[in-house]
């Protein structure tokens, strides 16, 4: 069950794994922010910390797999819309020979590994059905099929979604929580969990803040009041625009990564 948002539903993959991640509940008030008929606050405050505590092995098995490995791990993070794969896309594109993966978390279709993979990328999708977020355990799994390279960049798109995948780790470097600048400055301010666990923000789509008026300074502040050591990066995924900075930040977290192996 997860009591963090009351999400249910059947995990697909394309590869053939079909681990279930789905159970009935609901939303509510209380202290374990859900309600479950016959499950006291109490009882379901005791569940997700068994869930959350069951993820954290897988996350910590994924993690060493991904330091023996010397692979790179971003969680991107965002609301559906930011642009997550269109600036993916582009990311691959401007990377050219760097070996790198994409795990794809969405609840239904493969249209966004699809996009990937005309790409020339490797691509595995994840289908959560009614859930909402990719956990440690559906990461691994692709992370087998995968077959990941010594060195590489792994690219983990996960579900649309500013709540769950803040609680969930799934063994990544760093979570990239992706800001398209139409979604409103105060977003940081109404979602503080992601904003506090990402290392990097990124403000997407910054060609439209003039047409929107959107106060770019302002969404700064406010990511920087909910995580004062929060990393900020304007880009366009369109126009290309900061895209190089992005780039080079990766690069930098590989290489870091790639010294920690040979050492």
């Amino acid at each position: 069950m997860c009591t963090v948002c009351g999400c249910s539903g059947e995990v697909t993959f394309e590869a053939g794994h079909n681990p279930h991640h789905g159970h009935h509940h609901h939303h509510g008030l209380g202290p374990a922010g859900v309600s479950v008929a016959g499950l006291s606050q109490e009882r379901l405050i005791e569940v997700e910390t068994d869930i959350l505590s069951k993820n954290n092995i897988h996350a910590m098995a994924n993690r060493h797999r991904l330091r023996e490995l010397g692979v790179h791990a971003v969680n991107l993070v965002s609301s559906p819309g930011s642009g997550k794969t269109t600036l993916l896309c582009k990311t691959i594109s401007m990377l050219g020979d760097c070996p790198l993966a994409v795990i794809e978390g969405d609840q239904q279709t493969s249209h966004d590994a699809d996009r990937i993979r005309a790409t020339g990328a490797p691509a595995i999708q994840v289908n959560t059905g009614k859930g909402c977020h990719l956990d440690a355990h559906m990461v691994g799994h692709a992370m087998e099929d995968l077959r990941l390279v010594p060195g590489s960049h792994l690219f983990i798109e996960n579900v649309g979604n500013l709540v769950c995948p803040a609680a969930f780790d799934l063994g990544e470097d760093a979570k990239v929580a992706i800001l398209s600048v139409t979604e409103g400055e105060d977003k940081p301010l109404k979602y503080p969990d992601m904003f506090t666990a990402a290392r990097l923000a990124i403000l997407n789509k910054v060609d439209l803040a003039p047409c929107c008026e959107v106060d770019l300074d302002l969404y700064e502040a406010n990511l920087r009041r909910v995580n004062p050591t929060i990393e900020i990066l304007r880009v366009s995924a369109r126009t290309g625009e900061g895209l190089e900075t992005w780039v080079k930040w990766l690069s930098a977290r590989r290489a870091a990564k790639m010294l920690g192996l040979r050492r």
